[in-house]
């Protein structure tokens, strides 16, 4: 081992998964790990108020598509306070990690080999900057473990959708490790995205036969953040409703509160706001035109 890993690994720290609300999901994992071995920081161990984790996974081999999009969703979690897991491999991994220490965020990287040996070693910086920046490099293989990749790195899969309340599939071929972390996020009751992809692209027919099977399409990081941040997401949504319902004029912004409030009946909507047919009628044409309303039938309207 060389000097720098040794300096950068001079400190290994254990835990059972039972010990942190980060780590307790997997206690309903298959093959729950005993012990975890780590570097760095766990997420703070707050009761009741666990972090909301997301996984993002991916092709080792991604197109420019696959890179904006979990770069984005990786930025907006961070930024969010939210947890971005994956598992340090070239691709859609390390762009995932990148994305959410670039808005400030907390990411953890979970390995498919000992805990003293990073793969790719092109990545060290990259868990060096993890480690530094509050999160944590983990592996449920102690340090000079003998392993078999073709077999560790399917094994660890289970593990970052375990810790995981979504996963995320950015990019993936027809047979990959991605599928296999989606597989076990299945199994283990999470919700699974799948960002759809070109048809005639060898690494979008994993996504798409994904979704194909009752994936759920991811399209924006909304997606995800509306799941977890409902109210968060209602009260902005209703915030975004109420700036809609400002017209060009004071009659204008009366007939679009009115429809806000559930009026539809343009003799109503005329009672209710004292408005004059002939000001109503010309009014409620002009927001027709701008797209602001639509008609429903029988001098009924409704919001666009």
């Amino acid at each position: 081992m060389s000097t720098l890993f040794t300096h950068f690994f001079n400190k290994i720290n254990t835990i059972s998964p039972l010990e942190h609300n980060f780590t307790e999901g997997l206690s309903s994992i298959a093959l729950m790990p005993k012990i975890l071995y780590f570097r760095g920081k766990m997420p703070e161990n707050v009761a009741k108020n666990r972090p909301p984790v997301v996984a993002i996974v991916g092709s080792r081999h991604n197109t420019r598509y696959g890179e904006e999009i979990a770069y984005k969703l990786a930025y907006e979690l961070g930024k969010r306070g939210v947890i971005v897991v994956s598992g340090l491999a070239y691709g859609i991994d390390s762009i995932g990690h990148k994305g959410c220490l670039d808005a400030g965020g907390t990411t953890v990287a979970v390995l498919g080999t000992p805990i003293d040996e990073i793969y790719p070693r092109e990545h060290i910086n990259l868990a060096k900057e993890i480690v530094e920046k509050s999160g944590a490099i983990i592996s449920e293989y102690a340090p000079g473990a003998k392993v078999y990749p073709k077999v560790s790195f399917l094994e660890r899969n289970r593990i970052i959708s375990g810790l995981s309340d979504i996963v995320v599939v950015v990019e993936a071929a027809e047979r990959s490790g991605s599928l296999n972390t989606a597989t076990h996020a299945l199994a283990q009751g999470k919700e699974v995205f799948a960002v759809p992809g070109n048809i005639t692209s060898p690494y979008s027919q994993g996504c798409n036969k994904l979704i194909q099977q009752g994936a759920t399409p991811y399209t924006e990081p909304d997606d995800i953040l509306r799941i977890l941040f409902p109210e968060e997401y209602l009260k902005h949504r209703k915030n975004a409703q109420k700036q809609g319902l400002i017209g060009d004029n004071d009659v204008e912004t009366a007939i679009l509160q009115a429809l806000g409030e559930g009026l539809r009946n343009g003799e109503d909507i005329m009672k209710v706001k004292k408005l004059p047919p002939e000001v109503f009628n010309q009014s409620i044409t002009m927001l027709e035109i701008k797209g602001k309303v639509r008609t429903l039938g029988m001098n009924n309207w409704g919001l666009c």
